[in-house]
C-alpha cells in the first residue's frame, strides 16, 4: 500500500467482502512502509514471535505497526481494542464496519498520546465514512513519533540512569504495603534507579501465574510504556515459573526485590571475598530461572545414544553454572580458613570483640568512624557496607577492644545472600557483645528490630549478649528520646554528635572491664536515668 494511506479502498473492499462471506472479523497488521506483516482472523490479537522480535516496542518509541480490523456491526472501538493499542504500542488502531452489501462503512481510529500531565493514554478520532478518510498517515506518524520522543527527553531522569515502576502484590494491608514500597524505593535509589510510580495491589497468596492478575499486569505494563519507565520492580520474589510467564508476556525488563538487592551488592563489593560471595549468590538465584529457546539450540554429540536432539544450550549453561558455583564455594572455604586463623590470633591476644549489627542504613559505619577515628565509607544509602571492617578502640586505663562492622540486614533477606555471606557473618560468632544499632527515626522500628533478631536466630547468634542502641536521635524531639529508650531498654545516641556517645562508652567500658578481669560477661544494664560521663574521652 502507499505509505500515506491508512488503508487503500481496494484492500478495504476485499476485507469487507471476505468478512461477509466467512462471518468473522479480519484484521491486517501494516508496517510504515505499507507492507502487510500479518493477517489475523477473529478478534484475538496476538503477535507472532517473528513479528514481535522484528518490531519491538520500547518506552521511547512506537512499534511501527498499525492494525485495521473489520466488524460486522457498526460499533465504536471497544475498551479491549484500546488496551491492545496501549499494550502493544501500535502506531494506530482502527475498526471498519461492513455494510450489508459487503462495502466499507464507518471507520473508527485511535492513536496513543505522548505522556503529559493529564495522564491520557490515547486519542479517539471522530468516526467518519471510510471513503471520506483523508488522514495522511506518513506525516501523521512522523509528527506523533517526534512528539513522543520530545516528551521522553523532558522527563526528569538522569542521563544514562534507568527508571522503574514499583509494584507490591500481596495479601498484606495497605499501610504495610506502602511501607514496603518506601523501602523498595530506597533500594532502587541506592541502585541509581529513578522511581516513576508505585502500584500496590492486594491479592490472595500463591495462586497467580503472574503474581498479579493478567489484566492488572497488563495495566502496569501499559503505564510502564506510557510513562517511559525502563523496568518493573516487584517487591515480592518472583518464582521461576512466574518469571518465565511474565517474560513471555512482555519485552519490558521485569525484576524482583532479590535481583535488585543482588545488583546493589555487586556494585558495593570491593574485596575479592565480597565479589566472590555476590557472584555465588547471583548464580544460585539464576540457576533455577534459566529458560531455553527450544530444540533449535540443541547440540548433537557423538557415539551410540546421541541420535536425538542432543544436549541443549540450556543444559550446557546449567552445567557451566553448577561448575562455577562449585569453584566459588571452594574459594569461600579458603577464605573461611584464613578467617579462622585471624580469629585465633586475635583470641591469643585476649582482646574483647564488639560487633555492630543492625538494619541497613542505621548508621553502623558512621558510629565506627566516630569511635575509632576511621574513614570507612558511610554514605546515607542502603547496603553501603558489604566488607567486614575491624578497628581497635582504646578506653581509659589502656583497655582495648576490637570493633567490627559487617553488612547490614533487611527484612526478607534473600536466602541466596544469607548462604553466600555466611562466611562473612561468621565474624559475629566470635563477638563478646553485639551492639544492635537501630534508626530511631524509622517509621517501622519494631519491624526492623524483629528482622535483625530473626536473622541472628537463623545464624544461631541469638545467644550472644546484645545491647540495643538507638542512633540518629537528633532527628527526634528531645522529649521523645528518653521514653523511647526506656520502653526498649536501649541507649540513645547520635553518631554525628560525639557528646551523646558518653552513656554508650560507659557501658562498653564496664563490659570490657569485666572481660579483662577474666569474669563472665556482665548482663547488659538498662539505661540509667542520669547520664554516665567518662573521666576521659577515648
Amino acid at each position: 500500500m502507499p505509505q500515506d494511506k491508512v488503508l487503500t479502498p481496494e484492500l478495504a473492499k476485499t476485507m469487507c467482502q471476505l468478512t461477509l462471506d466467512i462471518r468473522r472479523p479480519l484484521a491486517v497488521l501494516v508496517t510504515r512502509r505499507g507492507l502487510i506483516q500479518e493477517i489475523i482472523v477473529g478478534t484475538d490479537l496476538l503477535l507472532s514471535p517473528m513479528t514481535a522480535a522484528k518490531f519491538r516496542a520500547g518506552p521511547r518509541s512506537l512499534r511501527g505497526l498499525r492494525l485495521i480490523r473489520t466488524q460486522l456491526h457498526d460499533q465504536p472501538l471497544s475498551q479491549e481494542s484500546l488496551t491492545d493499542l496501549a499494550y502493544l504500542r501500535l502506531d494506530l488502531i482502527g475498526t471498519l464496519s461492513v455494510s450489508p452489501d459487503g462495502n466499507p462503512g464507518m471507520l473508527y481510529l485511535a492513536h496513543l498520546l505522548p505522556p503529559d500531565r493529564t495522564g491520557r493514554l490515547c486519542e479517539i478520532l471522530k468516526a467518519i465514512p471510510f471513503f471520506q478518510c483523508s488522514l495522511p498517515f506518513d506525516r501523521f506518524i512522523e509528527e506523533l513519533e517526534a512528539e513522543v520522543q520530545s516528551a521522553r527527553r523532558h522527563q526528569a531522569v538522569k542521563d544514562g540512569a534507568e527508571s522503574a515502576i514499583l509494584v507490591s502484590a500481596s495479601s498484606q494491608g495497605r499501610a504495610e504495603q506502602e511501607e514496603r514500597l518506601v523501602e523498595l524505593a530506597e533500594l532502587a535509589s541506592s541502585a541509581e534507579v529513578t522511581v516513576i510510580d508505585r502500584v500496590a495491589q492486594r491479592t490472595a497468596d500463591g495462586h497467580q501465574r503472574y503474581l498479579l492478575g493478567s489484566g492488572k499486569l497488563k495495566d502496569v505494563l501499559i503505564q510502564t510504556l506510557h510513562k517511559g519507565a525502563d523496568m518493573v520492580i516487584f517487591d515480592q520474589t518472583l518464582s521461576p515459573a512466574q518469571s518465565r510467564a511474565i517474560s513471555e508476556m512482555t519485552d519490558i525488563k521485569v525484576i524482583d526485590r532479590t535481583q535488585l538487592i543482588l545488583d546493589i551488592f555487586s556494585r558495593r563489593a570491593h574485596s575479592r571475598e565480597g565479589k566472590i560471595q555476590v557472584e555465588l549468590a547471583q548464580l544460585r538465584y539464576l540457576l533455577p530461572r534459566l529458560s531455553g529457546k527450544g530444540a533449535q539450540l540443541s547440540r548433537l554429540g557423538g557415539g551410540i545414544g546421541t541420535r536425538g536432539p542432543g544436549e541443549t544450550k540450556l543444559e550446557t549453561d546449567r552445567r557451566r553454572i553448577r561448575d562455577r558455583i562449585t569453584r566459588l564455594e571452594h574459594e569461600i572455604e579458603h577464605f573461611a580458613r584464613h578467617q579462622d586463623q585471624r580469629r585465633a590470633r586475635r583470641g591469643r591476644r585476649g582482646l574483647p570483640v564488639v560487633s555492630l549489627v543492625g538494619y541497613t542504613n542505621a548508621g553502623k559505619s558512621t558510629l565506627l568512624n566516630v569511635l575509632t577515628d576511621s574513614h570507612v565509607s558511610a554514605e546515607s544509602r542502603v547496603f553501603e557496607t558489604l566488607d567486614t571492617t575491624s578497628r581497635k578502640l582504646r578506653f581509659p586505663q589502656d583497655r582495648e577492644v576490637i570493633i567490627t562492622d559487617t553488612v547490614g540486614f533487611i527484612r526478607d533477606l534473600p536466602k541466596e545472600l544469607v548462604g553466600a555471606f555466611r562466611t562473612t557473618l561468621e565474624e559475629l560468632r566470635e563477638a563478646d557483645l553485639l551492639l544492635h544499632i537501630v534508626d530511631a527515626g524509622a517509621a517501622d522500628i519494631d519491624v526492623q528490630i524483629t528482622a535483625v533478631i530473626s536473622i541472628l536466630q537463623e545464624l544461631d547468634l541469638d545467644a550472644i549478649p546484645r545491647m540495643l542502641v538507638f542512633n540518629k536521635c537528633d532527628r527526634l524531639p528531645a522529649h521523645h528520646i528518653e521514653p523511647l529508650c526506656r520502653r526498649y531498654h536501649a541507649v540513645g545516641i547520635s553518631a554525628l554528635q560525639p557528646d551523646t556517645l558518653r552513656p554508650l562508652l560507659a557501658e562498653l567500658d564496664t563490659h570490657v572491664q569485666s572481660l579483662m578481669a577474666g569474669r563472665a560477661p556482665v548482663t547488659v544494664p538498662q539505661v540509667q536515668d542520669e547520664p554516665i560521663v567518662l573521666a576521659s574521652r577515648p
